[in-house]
Parts: structure tokens; sequence; C-alpha cells
């Protein structure tokens, strides 16, 4: 029942995995469906929580899914994540029968695996309410199973999901830099949402993290130019310099004065020298 899913996770399964452990994976390809589910929920049984560092940043741990990242993750989770891929060859009812059971009867782990999954799945049309769902939940680690580093989301959420999905990882404070294809998939809703969050904020006294404007770049208005101003005048040199990269990337002529009124970082961000991707860290 293997899929080229399936192929790709194995060599990964096969670094982490003890000699012992090995050998009670390698049994699971022969099993029928029914076994297999049982294998999934009775993993923790046989397999250690060794955790995943096999840090990709090509993203291409499976090449035709860019994006899907395992890791932090355990060898519980990843080794789940592998047998769901065992699945994908059955028929199209058959198949979802089982994954709509798994997340029906699932524990917090399992869950969290099958979230992670999705990318993996066949139908994936068919996991977009769960999916959906996960955003809503209040369990973190299955929030962050679907908002972090999976490339779900990116490839089939529409917008209101997609923005409800970055607004709750702002508000979680989580590092919306982890969301897969984020700034593909900047909007005006969003860039709207993040003006009103940010004023929310400032109202009660409270910091928003200055990788937040990234979602504005493309979408400044001329009645957003005051809020750059007060950024650009912060005491606070990540705020300047995030302010500073929205002016740059905006194409208004206003945002060009404002940009000229406030030259520190120029130079290195002309250059090249700063960017979104590196500012927190090249102060």
């Amino acid at each position: 029942m293997r899929s080229e899913f399936s192929d790709n996770l194995l060599p990964l399964l096969q670094k982490l995995a003890s000699e012992k452990e090995w050998l009670w994976l390698q049994s699971i390809s022969q099993m029928e469906p029914k076994d297999l589910m049982t294998a999934f929920v009775k993993a923790p049984r046989f397999l250690s929580k060794t955790e995943v560092h096999f840090q990709n940043d090509s993203n291409d741990w499976i090449p035709n899914v860019p994006g899907f990242q395992v890791d932090h993750w355990d060898l519980v989770r990843l080794a789940r994540v592998w047998f769901l891929t065992h699945f994908s060859s059955l028929p199209k009812n058959e198949f979802t029968h089982i994954i709509e059971t798994l997340f029906d009867t699932a524990e917090l782990n399992e869950l969290v695996a099958l979230y992670s999954a999705l990318p993996l799945l066949s139908y994936p049309e068919v996991w977009l309410p769960r999916a959906t769902d996960a955003v809503r939940s209040n369990m973190g680690s299955v929030f962050d199973a679907i908002a972090i580093g999976n490339p779900y989301p990116y490839q089939h959420f529409p917008e209101l999901a997609w923005n409800q999905l970055v607004l709750k990882t702002i508000f979680n404070g989580k590092p919306i830099e982890l969301i897969y294809g984020l700034k593909e998939r900047r909007n005006q809703n969003l860039s709207l949402s993040v003006i009103d969050f940010a004023n929310e904020r400032w109202a009660a006294n409270r910091e928003i993290p200055s990788y937040v404007w990234s979602l504005v770049s493309p979408f400044l208005r001329t009645e957003d130019l005051p809020i750059m101003e007060k950024l650009l005048n912060s005491q606070n040199e990540l705020e300047v310099i995030a302010a500073s990269f929205v002016i740059f990337e905006s194409n208004r002529n206003e945002a060009k004065e404002l940009w000229n009124k406030h030259p520190k970082y120029q130079e290195e961000i002309q250059s090249g020298k700063l960017n979104w991707s590196n500012y927190q860290t090249n102060l």
C-alpha cells in the first residue's frame, strides 16, 4: 500500500530508529488497513520520542510537496505520518473513511500527526473542513501542526481562512515567518486587519512583533502613512527597520517622501544587506 511519499520518509525514519524500532517499522508495510490503524494508535508503545533534527533549508524532504518540514518532530509523529501515507492507494471511499475514523477517535498527539500529514494525503479538498477547524482549536499543539511549517493552508485555504490562520498566529504570539507561503499569500484584507490589530494593541499599550508589518508592504495606503511615521520615530530599532522596509517596498510617492526623511537604513536596505529574513539578527 506504500505511496511515493512513504518512500520519501523512509530514509528519515531509518536514521532515527533503533534496530528494534526499525524492525517494527519494517513490518508496517505488510499490514492490512485495520492493523495499520491499530499501529497508528499504538506507535508510542513501540517507538521512542527521539527528536528530529534534520534541518533542511531547501524545503525538499518531499520533492513534490515544497515546504513540508519535519524538524523538531519526534519519531512517533514522523512514523504516524508515514503510516498514513500507506493508505493512499486505497479506493477513495475506503481511504476517506479510514482517515475520518482516525480523526474522530484521535487523542491530542494523534491529531497533531493527522494535521501534519495533510499535505501528503490524497483528496486534499476533502480535508479542508478539518484543517480550518484546527485553526479554531484551543489546543496549541494542534494549531501549530496546521499553521507552522505546514504547506497545506498555503495550497488549499480560501483567503478568509488563510487570513484567520495568520491573524491567530499573530494573536497567539507565534512566529508568523514560519507560516509557509506567507509572502506569496499577502492580501489587502489581511493588511487592513493587521493595521486594525496594531491600533488595538497600541490602544492597550502593548507592542506587536515588527515582522507583522511585512504583511502591509504591498498594500500601503495614504491613510496608513502616519502609522509608518510613528514606527520610524520609535525607540525600538526593529520597528524603525520594519517601517523602512514597508516604505521602500511601497510604490506610493508619499511613502518615498517619508523614506527621504528617515534615511538611516536606506543604504543597507537598497543593497540587500538588510531584508525581512535577517534584520532581527543583523542589528
